[in-house]
């Protein structure tokens, strides 16, 4: 597994190369790009007519006997040529995180973000148009998640009148995320009391979490009823009937493009197989599974990459993840992809990075929600 604390700056945590020199490193990146574009073990000729080594087809035979003693390639057949080991995939994937990305590319990206996100209201709108996005690019399953509700920072609170004794509740946090709420009440109150209500919480509540906001409200509602007035109380009661959904560690997980993995599978050489297209549908069905899942793998900011065996569940080993994350300057979320162990890296680190990348900074600056200056 291979982390990064931010664009460009990685950790790895899974194997290290075993006394590859420059060489055998530019002959392993090759071989690993030629069976992605072609699903089929590549030979020492294809390396020679391709690589731009200038070296006799002898001595990339005997490099590749040594990768394959190594453990980072493997010969489906005797007569074959070579296909990378998920330790191969591992390296060729470290050699990638490590350099820096391209401007350029990842502009290219953040621009399509923008034109589905830019100017959304509410954070679960805005994030839920990012997996659309990287999906139909990709042709992978993508999923995003947005930071835990709970966490998110308290902006303010507003009662909207609707009518006889019916009232709107809207809580909006520093993220853009938007709860809202129908609720009667017990007689009529006016709009100016509605204002002065809101205002109140407005004040009493400003910089903290969603979820202390709701920890208070219980709070005072079961302790100091006393204090309060008639109009504070009911401002008190309408916002803990708002903020009864919010829990203290919800994400919600947004994914698309499950379609693709019956393509996936159909593909020649995808290395698929039904049972594990069965086990990652289920997974995405059951999302609180998911979002466990990636909390697992994703443990710092910047970008994650999960290879085959690096899974944790046996059952996921013939796919690979992309993921990165974005902030809003507090809390953190995750866009992502999810493929065939053969998904085209480069491309797939580019896309998710550029997608984070953006969605940042929608977040942190919602009214100057631009693309980027093309370079």
């Amino acid at each position: 597994m291979t982390t990064g604390s931010a664009p460009g700056a990685l950790i790895t945590m899974g194997i290290e190369p075993i006394s590859l020199n420059q060489r055998s490193r530019r002959i392993l990146a090759t071989l690993v790009r030629e069976h992605i574009d072609s699903g089929e073990p590549v030979a020492s000729q294809v390396l020679v007519r391709r690589g731009g080594f200038g070296l006799s087809s002898a001595t990339i035979r005997n490099v590749l006997a040594r990768l394959e003693k190594l453990g980072y390639v493997r010969q489906p057949h005797t007569s074959a040529g070579r296909v990378p080991t998920d330790a191969g995939y591992r390296v060729y994937v470290d050699s990638l995180l490590t350099r820096p990305r391209a401007t350029r590319a990842t502009s290219s990206v953040e621009a399509q973000v923008f034109e589905q996100i830019g100017g959304r209201p509410d954070l679960d709108t805005m994030i839920s148009a990012v997996p659309h996005m990287l999906s139909q690019a990709s042709h992978h399953v993508a999923f995003a998640t947005t930071p835990s509700a709970g966490n998110a920072e308290f902006h303010r609170i507003e009662f909207v009148p609707l009518g006889a004794s019916r009232v709107l509740v809207i809580v909006v946090a520093r993220n853009s995320q938007v709860s809202h709420k129908v609720v009667e009440l017990d007689g009529e109150v006016s709009t100016a009391e509605l204002e002065q209500a809101a205002n109140y919480l407005n004040i009493e509540f400003s910089g903290m979490s969603l979820a202390e906001v709701r920890a208070e409200i219980l709070d005072r509602l079961s302790h100091d009823r006393v204090l309060y007035d008639r109009l504070m109380a009911r401002a008190l009661r309408m916002a803990q009937s708002t903020f009864e959904g919010i829990e203290g560690h919800q994400v919600s997980l947004f994914v698309d493009g499950t379609s693709a993995l019956v393509d996936e599978v159909s593909a020649p050489a995808s290395g698929i197989t039904l049972a594990a297209l069965g086990v990652l549908v289920r997974l995405i069905e059951e999302k609180h599974r998911l979002v466990s899942l990636l909390t697992q793998y994703i443990e710092t900011p910047g970008v994650t990459v999960i290879i085959g065996a690096e899974h944790s569940d046996p059952n996921l080993r013939q796919f690979s993840l992309v993921a990165s994350t974005y902030s809003d300057g507090r809390e953190t979320g995750s866009v992502g992809l999810i493929g065939p162990m053969r998904m085209h890296y480069a491309r797939a680190i580019s896309m998710v990075d550029g997608a984070a990348q953006a969605v940042s900074r929608v977040l942190s600056n919602p009214s100057d929600s631009k693309p980027p200056a093309s370079t």
